[in-house]
């Protein structure tokens, strides 16, 4: 049981809280912030590297994520200088992939190359828009031609670039969002995260929403359709779906988060960063402060967590059930009921399985497409008694 992390992995998630501008529909923990002492941040990541690999020695390493709020925001020397503690501390897979989160205002993308100098080796890029007007409603600093500008000098730096984009925004059709998609794929890229937009409580978008004052939202079955759309035109141009929202080339899949999806272990640190760490055999849901001063503060003291839970083997069933089940190679029904009390109910799994929804091939449990479009409805079925 010690061991089933290595199912997953080893990865590590530093979470940069600061933005220079909060956006409208993001529920992340980003905070605005006029100044911002970054060797006071380098000293608490590195205290936090320290303690976390004291508990976990001798792991391999095998990705970085830098995350945020704005990572782009870091000066290089930051960036480099947690890259060089985690290298100095782990043992790292001769392929670790080191991820930058980057907004694509000018500013960000001239350090590009100095990031690139410091480890960092694949760019996931914040556009979320291909239209100008879109940006401003969704509360974008940056413009298209920004977005592109940045986009092609990441290309020269990286050999890894994805970017984000957001869908069924305001007043979009399907036909609009066909176009765009085509658009984004016109642009060289080999990784694309596609996410419907979502209204969540207690962001701007929320609270506009509840006053009746977000108007334009698409219907849900022309939402549905676009969800269609994206799988559609992804797969023609050899971007199938790898996971729910992720598209890529065979190749250039997101090695960290598929460290979350195929349930393997990492450490998260930085302002209301959560982990999954294996100690002893026992596996721990880590979670840390929000507040960037209060986490700056802990950190300073020897210890950036807020709260650790030991998770039980049933917890992690699901959990690994929840995660498994988003990426299309599925997840494997032996593992699962080796963490599981209770094996998976066999009426259930037949009767998704006519319906559609999931496919079983020997020990491997799938969503289909089908399945994976109503996913929650599907994982809720085979976690209900």
């Amino acid at each position: 049981m010690g061991d089933d992390w290595q199912h997953g992995g080893f990865g590590l998630y530093v979470h940069w809280p600061f933005c220079q501008a909060k956006c409208p529909y993001c529920d992340f923990n980003s905070h605005v912030a006029r100044e911002i002492d970054q060797k006071a941040w380098v000293r608490a990541y590195v205290a936090e590297l320290e303690r976390s690999a004291a508990e976990l020695p001798g792991r391999v390493l095998n990705t970085m994520f830098f995350g945020g709020g704005t990572p782009s925001l870091m000066m290089p020397e930051t960036v480099a200088a947690v890259i060089e503690t985690a290298r100095r501390l782990w043992p790292t897979s001769n392929d670790m992939e080191i991820t930058l989160e980057a907004n694509p205002g000018s500013v960000e993308a001239g350090r590009f190359a100095a990031y690139c100098d410091g480890g960092v080796n694949r760019i996931s890029m914040g556009v979320q828009a291909l239209n100008d007007q879109d940006l401003h409603r969704l509360g974008r600093i940056h413009s298209v031609a920004e977005a592109r500008a940045a986009f092609d000098i990441a290309r020269r730096c990286f050999d890894r670039v994805s970017f984000d984009l957001i869908y069924a925004r305001q007043d979009q059709t399907p036909e609009a969002w066909r176009a765009e998609l085509n658009e984004a794929l016109a642009m060289a890229v080999d990784h694309l995260s596609l996410y419907q937009l979502t209204i969540e409580d207690g962001t701007a978008f929320g609270d506009r929403y509840a006053r009746g004052k977000l108007r334009g939202l698409p219907a849900d079955d022309d939402a549905a359709d676009m969800y269609l759309i994206t799988q559609e035109v992804c797969a023609a141009h050899g971007l199938p779906a790898y996971e729910v929202s992720n598209h890529a080339h065979p190749g250039a899949e997101s090695r960290h988060n598929l460290i979350y999806w195929r349930y393997g272990d990492y450490v998260g640190i930085g302002p209301g960063a959560h982990g999954r760490i294996t100690i002893d055999g026992q596996r721990f849901a880590t979670e840390s402060p929000l507040n960037p001063g209060a986490w700056l503060g802990a950190a300073a003291k020897g210890n950036g967590e807020l709260s650790r839970v030991a998770l039980s083997l049933q917890d992690q069933a699901y959990e690994y059930l929840m995660m498994g089940l988003r990426i299309t190679e599925g997840l494997d029904i032996r593992r699962y009921e080796t963490l599981s009390p209770q094996p998976l109910n066999r009426n259930r799994l037949a009767h998704l399985a006519e319906l559609g929804m999931i496919d079983i091939d020997g020990a491997r449990l799938r969503a289909t497409a089908q399945g994976r479009a109503v996913l929650n409805a599907v994982i809720l079925d085979l976690m209900s008694e």
